[in-house]
């Protein structure tokens, strides 16, 4: 199953929930300023990005700027604890399963997350889309004196 972890106001998060919602997957939401994710959430989601904390933390936040801290000098405890108890500290939305994960909103990344049942789905529908669309175009092209 696909998780995404929001915040409040953030534009994002809800441009990814709507994506999922007008393309029916099912996903579970979840809002990380009500309800921090644990050190052990954390580490799993840690595992998932390959270049570990760096992805995943907002250091264009306001609490990052006012914590005023070498994040490079922490451990990676010191760290699964700091982004516990500052859940702004998260970079949002964060789209992810059990193999995958995708970081911000981006149409075309998230397609990587979808089970191949679904990806085969949504491309057959927008070929099928697409194809009609050129028909007409071809149609009405037909209709006027340049063709």
């Amino acid at each position: 199953m696909i998780t995404i972890l929001l915040g409040n106001s953030c534009t994002s998060c809800r441009k990814t929930k709507a994506w999922f919602q007008e393309h029916d997957i099912p996903f579970a939401a979840r809002n990380i300023d009500h309800e921090p994710l644990s050190k052990e959430e954390l580490k799993q989601i840690i595992t998932l990005c390959p270049s570990g904390f760096d992805k995943i933390i907002s250091k264009k936040s306001k609490i990052y700027r006012a914590l005023n801290i070498d994040f490079d000098e922490l451990s990676f405890n010191q760290l699964l604890v700091l982004l516990s108890q500052y859940p702004k500290l998260v970079k949002r939305p964060i789209i992810y399963d059990e193999k995958k994960i995708q970081v911000g909103f981006n149409e075309e990344e998230i397609r990587t997350l979808l089970p191949k049942e679904i990806k085969h789905t949504t491309r057959n529908y927008l070929y099928k889309v697409n194809t009609t669309m050129l028909y007409e175009d071809i149609l009405a092209m037909q209709k006027t004196e340049f063709f």
